[in-house]
Formats: C-alpha cells, sequence, structure tokens
C-alpha cells in the first residue's frame, strides 16, 4: 500500500469532498480516501499499481485542481 496526499484547489464543503472521494473510489486498486476540503488536501491509500497521473486525472475529471 502507498499512500499519497495531493494538494487541491476548489473544495469548499462536504460536498465537495464527497465529489473528490467519489472519483478516487472508482480507481482500481484505491482502498481508502479522505479528503479535506478546510486543509486543501486529499490522501489516498492505494495499491502500487495507482499511479499520481491517475489520482490527478480523477480529481481534475470531478472539477477540481491538483496544485501539488
Amino acid at each position: 500500500m502507498e499512500r499519497k496526499t495531493v494538494s487541491v484547489t476548489g473544495m469548499s464543503c462536504d460536498g465537495c469532498e464527497r465529489n473528490v472521494t467519489n472519483a478516487l473510489e472508482t480507481l482500481a486498486g484505491v482502498n481508502r480516501v479522505e479528503a479535506d476540503h478546510e486543509a486543501d488536501t486529499v490522501e489516498v491509500v492505494a495499491d502500487d499499481s495507482v499511479t499520481d497521473d491517475d489520482v490527478h486525472a480523477a480529481i481534475e475529471q470531478a472539477g477540481y485542481e491538483v496544485t501539488a
């Protein structure tokens, strides 16, 4: 398992957290997602098969911007 923490802009509420979480949970190999709109972060615990590009693409497809 690998833990990735991503900085995300555009999340402003619990609904935004759910949108990002739902988008990431559709990726095969993702085991846990914790989005925090107050800290502008998303933590993803996933198999090694899930790349940073996969995570970033899912977040951006949900309508949010990865900043780091």
